[in-house]
């Protein structure tokens, strides 16, 4: 069995895709902290539902191009247009309150996180740019997650 610890972490640094060293602080690394907690707590409502299990996999990817430095390509796949699309549809058939609600339960949390992880990734687009399809979808995956708190 590989490893799990590299001791490269050690004093503060840590890798980019490609081995690019940043500060463990560094904004992408953060940002990819906050999708990574959305992730967990998605994991926590997805059981059945393909549509989570999809987006999950998805932040995967969003993930790794958050972590692709400047000036390389990462030859990992975006699907976010497909799947703002299908949860668009979600959203449109359901029947979920227009207002403001008391948030209950863990769809609630995950959609909070959403908004900070969505707000982390415009940072990042300002300073390294990203797939515009990955805003949209973070902005729509919100929504997305609000329609299945209520």
């Amino acid at each position: 069995m590989k490893q799990i610890y590299t001791k490269t972490g050690d004093f503060g640094t840590t890798s980019l895709r490609d081995g690019v060293r940043v500060n463990k602080d560094d904004l992408r690394i953060e940002t990819n902290g906050e999708i990574d907690m959305l992730n967990s707590l998605i994991g926590l409502i997805a059981e059945e539902n393909q549509l989570l299990n999809d987006i999950q996999r998805e932040l995967m990817t969003v993930m790794s191009h958050v972590a692709t430095p400047d000036g390389r390509q990462n030859p990992r796949q975006l699907h976010c247009d497909e799947l703002t699309t299908r949860m668009e549809q979600v959203i449109d058939a359901s029947k979920a309150p227009t207002g403001f609600v008391l948030p209950r339960g863990i769809a609630h949390v995950a959609r909070a996180q959403c908004r900070t992880a969505e707000r982390r990734l415009w940072t990042v687009h300002r300073q390294h740019p990203l797939d515009e399809s990955i805003l949209r979808m973070m902005n729509r995956l919100s929504d997305y997650l609000f329609v299945l708190a209520n």
